[in-house]
């Protein structure tokens, strides 16, 4: 049996731990420069507004309902999700931490009842941490995810549904008045292609012939339909697996115009990769840098570039990388534009105890290099990201994403503690 464990509206849900008076009100986290909406309350949905509505676009409804809009705290969530999954661990020995507000346990050979198990764990997670949480229990990754969805919307389940619970008349009820796009794996375009089939719920889908599935379709959802018959496909990963690309890339608070303030942000956002990925003890062959103005302002002159080049030995040195990345934006840079955005992408990763030797080497002794990194990681974890950084990062970012609601980090900057009196 598989449990999945899933914070309800995480976002929304940190926020009030640290401010009780949000408890009842409308509420809703922005994206990145506040952009649009990424998370929302209970009561901003029965409102009808949807995820990802841009923020300007629900001002004069914010205004009649009272909603009160957060910008996205990074910091205070991490730091709350790596709360809850610290808690969950305790639980079972095979934890799939899946996103940051979810995971999946293994509960083979845990010899008590599963739904009062359930039942404790949401009790533990909101006592030690402030946030509810759903449970989900099935003999699949898939049925588990579907039953966390029952739990989370249906009342008389007391947040917690297990499978094996439900008769199978209920089991056939519940399926057939769920829709097909609240399967793990099944998103829009899919549904809207699995609807012209007249497969339109999940009962539909379990129905499905799988052979017929994984011609029409693909073997992914082949599984997805025998895992809604109870067939295990999908194993737990105990471990997470490295990533084959790091991304880090971000919308500019306001436009740039001067090249050495793209150099600044790209030169920050390749440190933040290079840190992803020496944690994962890899290496990049490659890496990509990409600039491009605002598609929405239509009335300006619209420009967009990305460019990859290969490295000539794969590295995870900062400076290495640095280099690569400003070479690239010296030759994509177009002076004129409004640019609204920037990104890197580090490509062809592989572990770095597998790097073959270069006969021409060109770069400093790699050992010092390593240990220059080393210590410029131990000193940004501890002091704070950004504490010591190249030069070519800068200092004064006027280019750094809007967080105009920012609320304090509570957890993780001791000058936002929170005060009991």
């Amino acid at each position: 049996m598989i449990a999945l464990v899933d914070v309800n509206n995480f976002y929304v849900s940190c926020q009030r731990v640290f401010e009780p008076k949000l408890e009842g009100k409308p509420v809703v986290v922005l994206s990145n420069n506040d952009g649009c909406a990424v998370a929302r309350s209970n009561e901003v949905k029965a409102l009808g507004i949807g995820m990802a509505k841009p923020w300007y676009q629900m001002k004069e409804l914010a205004q009649q309902h009272g909603i009160i809009a957060y910008s996205s705290n990074y910091a205070l969530y991490a730091d709350m999700s790596n709360r809850v999954m610290n808690i969950l661990s305790r639980y079972s020995p095979h934890q799939e931490i899946y996103s940051i507000d979810e995971c999946f346990l293994g509960l083979d050979g845990i010899r008590r009842d599963h739904t009062e198990l359930g039942q404790e764990i949401r009790k533990t997670v909101l006592q030690w941490t402030g946030l509810p949480v759903c449970v989900g229990i099935g003999p699949t990754k898939t049925l588990a995810k579907f039953c966390n969805h029952l739990a989370k919307k249906r009342s008389q389940f007391g947040g917690v549904c297990e499978w094996a619970k439900l008769s199978p008349e209920m089991q056939q009820h519940v399926m057939q008045e769920v829709h097909i796009d609240e399967v793990w794996g099944v998103g829009r375009k899919l549904s809207l292609r699995l609807n012209q089939e007249d497969i339109i719920s999940v009962a539909d889908l379990a129905r499905a012939d799988p052979e017929t599935i994984r011609t029409r379709y693909s073997v992914v959802l082949q599984r997805t339909v025998l895992e809604l018959r109870g067939q295990p496909c999908i194993e737990l990963e105990d471990t997470t697996p490295d990533k084959q690309q790091i991304l880090c890339s971000r919308s500019f608070g306001q436009p740039i115009y001067a090249e050495h303030e793209l150099c600044e942000a790209v030169s920050t956002y390749v440190a933040r990769a290079a840190e992803k990925l020496r944690r994962q003890q890899s290496a990049a062959g490659g890496l990509a840098v990409f600039i491009r103005t605002n598609p929405f302002r239509e009335r300006d002159p619209q420009y967009s570039k990305h460019v990859m080049v290969p490295l000539s030995q794969p590295s995870d040195d900062t400076l290495q990388l640095t280099k690569a990345a400003m070479w690239v934006l010296h030759r994509i840079y177009r002076p004129g534009f409004a640019y609204a955005k920037a990104g890197v992408m580090l490509l062809e990763l592989q572990p770095n105890t597998a790097i073959q030797g270069h006969l021409f080497l060109q770069s400093a002794d790699p050992l010092k290099r390593a240990n220059l990194n080393d210590t410029m990681d131990q000193i940004n974890r501890q002091w704070g990201r950004g504490t010591i950084r190249l030069a070519s990062a800068g200092f004064n970012h006027g280019w750094k994403m809007k967080q105009n609601s920012l609320s304090p980090s509570w957890t993780t900057r001791w000058e936002d503690l929170p005060v009991a009196r």
